[in-house]
């Protein structure tokens, strides 16, 4: 995942040149407006051909993110070199004795579906039309993805993983969805909640893309995205959340203290309505600074802004 966390943040990059962050209609703002949805054409259809100059553009973006990825794995992933011939491994799902309890299998759905996301509306950002940006951000994200599993199967320290190539899938999936639906975009946000874990502090380890125990994938279904409850006071603001995350699989040195996963449950509050209409004071399509935040919360939970309880399993 941490290939995974340097292809999004070098989509992140693109964004910072992106006039709007919206779809056809310039007002609308993604996940905010959804009375308008902007649906590309299907995938069999084709599209206008691309101006040469986008070409570049778009292959400079695709490029970008292959030698950051290249770069990292080659440093990181894969310095141990490769085995010479291909290796699968049964990892298994979200069962007690499977590899990180099944976090990471919600990490690579959570990072294929933030890296289509960010990609998509960077490839909007260098010219291309909303339909051509979101193939582009979608197949990126998942080819890079799924190419780094590949690897990873040629590898002395990996094997491939079925599982991890299905949660980058349904991870793709998603956001063509919430893409392709600006009233799901509005409803649902997928979040990352990272908390330096005991078990990072105990084995040293300071990369929170690898300290799974600090991990916790959140799905937050939105009042404001409900059109009922969008123009109630107080309840407009607020979510409902739901979340997994184990503890006591990785990091550790050899060995595992207590491992056990979590299932989570709660109340939170919706940063992004919230600010829109105080700090912004009600600017539904929003300036710069307010898309930019808007963007972060989409992805990101920030630590207390919720009340949640567990059950372990």
């Amino acid at each position: 995942m941490g290939i995974a966390a340097a292809m999004i943040l070098a989509a992140a990059l693109l964004l910072q040149s992106a006039p709007v962050l919206a779809g056809q209609d310039a007002g609308a703002v993604r996940g905010e407006n959804p009375a308008t949805p902007t649906v590309p054409p299907p995938a069999g259809v084709p599209g206008k051909p691309t101006p040469r100059g986008l070409w570049w553009k778009n292959a400079a973006v695709i490029g970008g993110i292959g030698a950051t990825v290249g770069y990292y794995g080659a440093t990181s992933w894969w310095k141990d070199g490769f085995s010479g011939s291909f290796r699968t491994v049964d990892e298994g799902w979200f069962g007690r004795n499977t590899y990180a309890g099944g976090a990471d299998k919600a990490g690579h759905a959570y990072f294929t579906y933030t890296g289509a996301r960010l990609l998509t509306r960077g490839f909007e950002a260098v010219g291309n039309d909303t339909g051509r940006a979101l193939r582009l951000g979608a197949w990126t994200s998942l080819g890079v993805m799924t190419g780094v599993e590949v690897i990873d199967g040629f590898s002395k320290r990996f094997r491939f993983s079925m599982e991890d190539a299905v949660a980058n899938a349904a991870g793709a999936a998603f956001a063509v969805l919430a893409e392709v639906d600006p009233r799901i975009d509005a409803l649902l946000d997928f979040r990352l909640l990272y908390r330096r874990s005991d078990d990072a502090r105990r084995v040293g380890g300071a990369d929170p893309i690898e300290d799974y125990s600090g991990q916790t994938f959140l799905l937050a279904v939105k009042a404001d995205g409900i059109p009922r409850l969008r123009e109630v006071p107080v309840a407009r603001y607020l979510e409902l959340q739901a979340g997994y995350n184990t503890r006591g699989y990785e990091p550790n040195d050899g060995v595992k203290i207590d491992p056990h996963r979590r299932i989570y449950y709660g109340i939170g509050i919706n940063l992004s309505r919230l600010l829109s209409d105080t700090v912004f004071r009600g600017d539904r399509k929003g300036g710069k600074i307010q898309r930019g935040t808007d963007t972060v919360l989409e992805f990101i939970e920030v630590p207390w802004t919720a009340a949640r309880t567990y059950r372990r399993l």
